[in-house]
């Protein structure tokens, strides 16, 4: 038994989780409860990929999340914990090279996000957006896109390498999740990886802005087409960057969580360590409110629902699928969608 109240749980055979964060199966370890009076969700734990993935929630984080939930004594919680209070000095993020991130910006059309969102909501917008978001293409798994992490003062963090299906737009799980990071494809030794907001370097274009921020990368990009008004980040998951250090940049800012449907009690949560931080800050219940049961227990996010409606780009190409003769006279004569 622990001398600690709250620990990494003692490894049995099927006790391992898929990873939050990456996605791969059976490489989560969860925290604890000793005295079993606190169940933690299942984000609260260590990947095994320390060096491909990195997640580590801990039960302190969680707390600190969650101050509600803390009991009285710092005494239960776990060595890895009380080293990481005791470091006075943080480990400095590692960055990657903006050459090589440049270098990514192109081969489109071997991307599925890209090839997807051209039959969406058209070419030309889509350049537009992944040029705006610094989105680029990896050769890995035939094609797959990359979410470059750019901080505020455009440095490179990192790039989350994500495969997707290009004719539904949606991720591909099976038979294995196919998410991972350039930095671990580069294979690069001792990088401390130090996520930050996807489309973070937006801030500073956009200083009258209010943040709409999100889950997903993805989501992000929809979101920001459709509803241009507000600049839309990404937390890259659940609890991806969202802490307390991450979140310094939207000082003064205006912000809005959109979570997932499911995830509105957690993200009302964490909208308590943002409180000090921002401007102001909601939780916007609209995707509740006009949610049926079944799109609740599907987790849809703002872009499914911003798809539901067929585009002008949507149905042109549901008209060539019909009749690949009509591709052949929007060449031939040049012709564009009018909005």
């Amino acid at each position: 038994m622990s001398e600690y109240r709250f620990h990494l749980q003692k490894y049995k055979q099927g006790n391992k989780l898929s990873c939050p964060e990456c996605g791969m199966k059976k490489c989560f370890v969860k925290y604890i409860d000793e005295e079993g009076k606190i169940i933690f969700p299942d984000s609260v734990g260590k990947c095994d990929h320390v060096n491909r993935c990195g997640y580590h929630y801990t039960p302190k984080e969680y707390f600190h999340d969650h101050p509600d939930l803390k009991p009285e004594s710092d005494d239960c919680f776990s060595p890895g914990d009380h080293i990481k209070k005791a470091v006075a000095t943080p480990v400095q993020p590692s960055f990657i090279p903006s050459e090589i991130m440049e270098q990514t910006l192109t081969h489109y059309d071997i991307n599925p996000l890209h090839r997807f969102l051209c039959g969406t909501i058209g070419q030309k917008e889509t350049g537009r957006l992944f040029k705006l978001y610094k989105v680029g293409t990896s050769k890995k798994w035939e094609g797959s896109t990359i979410f470059w992490q750019i901080d505020s003062t455009g440095r490179v963090r990192t790039g989350k390498i994500m495969n997707y299906n290009p004719q539904n737009g949606h991720r591909i799980k099976e038979p294995q999740s196919y998410v991972t990071w350039v930095h671990a494809v580069m294979k690069t030794e001792g990088y401390h990886l130090k996520q930050c907001l996807f489309g973070e370097h937006l801030l500073s274009e956009h200083t009258d802005k209010k943040v709409m921020l999100v889950e997903s990368e993805k989501t992000a990009i929809i979101a920001s087409h459709f509803m241009p008004d507000f600049l839309w980040l990404a937390t890259g998951g659940m609890n991806g960057c969202f802490n307390s250090d991450a979140m310094q940049v939207l000082r003064n800012r205006d912000v809005i969580l959109m979570p997932d449907l499911g995830a509105s009690n957690e993200w009302h949560n964490k909208a308590e360590l943002l409180k000090p931080i921002c401007k102001s800050i909601c939780v916007s219940d609209v995707l509740e409110k006009c949610a049926t049961e079944e799109q609740c227990n599907g987790g849809l996010d703002i872009a499914d629902f911003l798809l539901m409606e067929e585009t002008a780009q949507m149905i042109l190409q549901q008209m060539i699928r019909n009749n690949p003769a009509v591709q052949l006279l929007i060449d031939i004569f040049q012709l564009e969608i009018v909005e």
